[in-house]
């Protein structure tokens, strides 16, 4: 029996129909999805949503929708789980169908910043890795360029989307700036930017060190912070979403406009 609140493994007990030479065609990675967070500005909604990962979109959770989306360039997914974790891993158990092999890991920190979500994480991770929000709502595209990406070593690359006149929240997004395929500055407050975060990496575990030593330093750590402190060493990239959707799930309102994405992609 594994201790409560610290580590979960789960091998789903059926096969996907793809062979082993296909997944190294389509260079499979391990993937990491954070779901540690409250999500207090959606469960506090008037739809009363306690547990922002299970929140319904058309019909499927936020996290089974992620989950889903990995399985185009994932072969086993760790999944940082924090409130509540218990809850959210039993639905995950039951109503996961895919090909994956999931892993639970808990952060206990996890009222404090994103990053440590990824720093939990890292003992189960190889030396690449997608990394993914549990609450963001992704095009196939998307982890098509993620599965496709050839990373630089000790290197990290961010999916971003310059086209900023379809950005549904300017104010939540965080903001990139990117020069020659770099990211020189990130983070909500930026002043100027030319394109947005996805919340959707390809990373080496050079982004774990960032994040500890940022950690180290502060006593806490951001995503965006990690990122900014490998951006300093030239090391971490973008890829462009070019057509591709994305929709972070923070509020009712983005909630709805994913929805009306999705039925419109399926009409």
């Amino acid at each position: 029996m594994h201790k409560k609140g610290c580590f979960y493994p789960r091998r789903c007990n059926y096969q996907y129909s793809i062979n082993s030479a296909m997944k190294k065609t389509k260079n499979y990675r391990s993937g990491v999805v954070l779901a540690a967070g409250l999500g207090s500005r959606l469960v506090n909604g008037k739809n009363g949503h306690k547990n922002k990962p299970l929140v319904s979109v058309e019909g499927v959770s936020l996290l089974l929708r992620t989950l889903g989306s990995l399985e185009l360039a994932c072969d086993r997914v760790v999944i940082v789980l924090g409130f509540g974790a218990d809850t959210i891993r039993l639905y995950i158990e039951r109503q996961y169908k895919g090909h994956m092999e999931l892993l639970f890991v808990v952060n206990e920190k996890y009222k404090l910043s994103n990053g440590l979500s990824v720093l939990a994480a890292g003992k189960y991770l190889d030396d690449d890795f997608v990394l993914a929000m549990a609450d963001h709502v992704m095009d196939d595209s998307l982890l098509e360029l993620a599965r496709e990406y050839d990373l630089v070593t000790g290197g990290a690359a961010l999916l971003v989307d310059y086209k900023l006149d379809t950005i549904f929240d300017m104010d939540d997004a965080t903001k990139v700036l990117e020069k020659n395929g770099k990211i020189f500055s990130i983070g909500k407050d930026i002043i100027n930017y030319n394109c947005v975060d996805t919340g959707l990496f390809v990373c080496s575990r050079a982004l774990l060190d960032a994040l500890d030593e940022v950690y180290s330093d502060t006593g806490d750590a951001s995503l965006s912070a990690g990122v900014q402190k490998l951006s300093e060493k030239g090391l971490m990239y973008t890829v462009d979403i070019q057509d591709g959707f994305w929709q972070d799930v923070d509020t009712e309102e983005m909630l709805e406009h994913a929805e009306k994405h999705l039925i419109e992609k399926f009409q």
